[in-house]
């Protein structure tokens, strides 16, 4: 059966560099999604291609 699912979101302010905030409303536009959900991708995929981080061992 299908499903509509609806996923929980939160308002949150950021404050970006306007050259930042104007290529990605424009690519927001080219690609017809909103720049909610364009900030939304960049964001996860950059959280899921990150460099790990070194952990130090504290007993060496």
């Amino acid at each position: 059966m299908f499903e509509i699912e609806k996923n929980e979101t939160i308002n949150k302010t950021f404050r970006l560099p306007i050259d930042l905030s104007e290529k990605l409303k424009l690519i927001a536009q080219e690609q017809g999604v909103s720049m909610n959900n364009l900030v939304i991708q960049c964001c996860e995929y950059a959280l899921n291609n990150m460099k790990p981080k070194k952990q130090t061992n504290l007993n060496d």
